[in-house]
């Protein structure tokens, strides 16, 4: 965990109030950067929480313990929200073009949010529906599962930016700013079209045909950018498999995901 992202991430958590030992002893507290430590670890690495201690970072249970902590205070959505802040006051986000796909994952254990995955014969999985920017920055997200159509999504998925991508699309819209979404055949339904409007977008739904064609014609592929990052995504090994039964827990690794990926590309992107 880096210096920078710590001293961002370290004002959201909550405070600790220790609690006395009725016989005067008891264990020193683990220090929070070095439980988040654990927490990166796992979602970088898909290791499993009981092999965390192997390690050295910390106990497996002081970090799931913690984890739980955290995911119940909101800290993780709100990582994600503070690292869409920082984007929109150094670079901007663009909302000229937006892209919007979903992505099917297995979910072994199964849990709430999942359901039978139609392109593997039946077996459990989920369905994350990931909403980008211009650069491919993640500004929106929702859980469901393997079963449940992406155009049944699309509402969800539209509503579910955070606070500072909501104000920055609604500045944008008071600009004159125009909002092209970028959506592939599944979507190609009247309700999708009413909805993407409703929300002041203008769909473009192409089939991958028509966009091949498109490009050889030397119009700019858009839509792409939604997929690079549903790959950026997977690179954190936690998120490629979905082990959590509950789908809070998985979310909010996503968020974390979200949060580094958006803090990447403020300093390198």
């Amino acid at each position: 965990m880096s210096d920078t992202l710590w001293m961002r991430l370290s004002p959201l958590l909550p405070g600790h109030t220790p609690r006395p030992h009725p016989l005067g002893r008891h264990r020193q507290r683990i220090p929070d950067r070095q439980v988040l430590n654990g927490i990166f670890f796992v979602l970088r690495t898909g290791c499993q929480w009981k092999a965390l201690g192997a390690t050295g970072i910390c106990s497996s249970s002081t970090a799931h313990s913690r984890f739980q902590q955290w995911v119940e205070a909101g800290v993780f959505a709100r990582l994600w929200n503070e690292a869409l802040q920082d984007y929109e006051d150094l670079i901007g986000l663009d909302f000229d073009w937006m892209a919007l796909d979903g992505s099917l994952h297995k979910a072994p254990l199964g849990g709430e949010k999942t359901g039978p995955n139609p392109t593997d014969r039946a077996k459990g999985g989920g369905k994350r529906s990931l909403l980008t920017e211009a650069r491919g920055i993640p500004v929106g997200l929702v859980l469901e599962g393997a079963n449940r159509h992406d155009m049944k999504l699309t509402e969800s998925t539209l509503s579910s930016l955070p606070p500072a991508a909501e104000t920055a699309r609604q500045a944008h819209l008071a600009a004159g700013g125009e909002q092209g979404l970028c959506l592939d055949a599944g979507y190609d339904y009247t309700q999708v079209r009413e909805i993407v409007a409703a929300h002041g977008y203008t769909a473009h739904i192409r089939p991958r045909g028509e966009e091949a064609q498109a490009k050889k014609a030397g119009q700019q592929a858009r839509r792409w950018v939604v997929e690079r990052t549903h790959c950026w995504l997977n690179r954190f090994r936690h998120l490629l498999i979905r082990w959590a039964k509950k789908p809070d827990n998985y979310l909010a690794m996503l968020h974390f995901a979200c949060a580094r990926i958006t803090w990447y590309n403020c300093l390198f992107g």
